[in-house]
């Protein structure tokens, strides 16, 4: 997938460049809340730029997608000065991540749908960002667990919230939202303490499977 370089927004007239590029997320971003196909083209006309101006700043439609995907605005979801409890800091991020998906869940579902269709996936959706945020959450475990007991048990949690489990429990498990976003963070906290007292870990199969994907 081609992505616009960053020399080209750095450069000459930054400014007009910098708001055209914003414009075209923002389009982007409202199309996808009206429920519309997300394009090059039917973000340009909504934000009314020129095609050509707009195949600059985003040669594919994916591009344009990862640049609208709120995910890519964060590096952390902790406080500036976060707690050392484990369980404090995952409830934190839990909480903070359900809503970042729940209150943009349009753009999330279009995320979802577009990294789906990849046949290698490459989009952010796919790049483990959400089990960034929470294996800095599960830190403080990191004496008892070991980084690589603490990769895996992140990776366990994000299997159960995210956008994909949200479309799930909705979808298919017929729950409300705030009852998904209380099953998540339930099943996370719940990962946890299991975890936490010491209870069997992944097996190796399984722990193969975490480490190469």
């Amino acid at each position: 997938m081609r992505q616009m370089s960053t020399n080209y927004l750095d450069s000459g007239r930054v400014g007009q460049k910098r708001r055209t590029w914003q414009a075209l997320v923002d389009a982007a971003r409202q199309l996808i809340a009206d429920g519309t196909a997300v394009t090059v083209d039917a973000a340009a006309a909504h934000a009314r730029i020129s095609r050509a101006t707009a195949y600059r700043y985003f040669p594919t439609k994916d591009d344009l997608l990862v640049a609208a995907h709120p995910e890519m605005t964060f590096t952390s979801l902790l406080p500036d000065t976060p707690p050392r409890d484990a369980r404090t800091r995952l409830d934190l991020v839990i909480t903070a991540f359900t809503e970042l998906i729940v209150g943009t869940e349009p753009q999330q579902r279009a995320m979802l749908r577009a990294s789906l269709e990849q046949p290698q996936p490459r989009l952010p959706l796919r790049r483990g960002r959400g089990i960034g945020w929470i294996a800095e959450a599960l830190e403080p475990l990191e004496p008892k667990l070991g980084a690589s007991g603490v990769e895996r048990l992140a990776r366990a949690i994000r299997s159960a919230v995210g956008i994909e489990a949200l479309v799930w429990l909705t979808d298919i498990g017929g729950l409300t939202r705030e009852e998904a976003t209380a099953t998540m963070r339930w099943s996370a906290l719940a990962m946890l303490e299991s975890a936490a007292r010491g209870r069997p870990s992944l097996p190796d199969h399984a722990k193969q499977s975490a480490e190469g994907s």
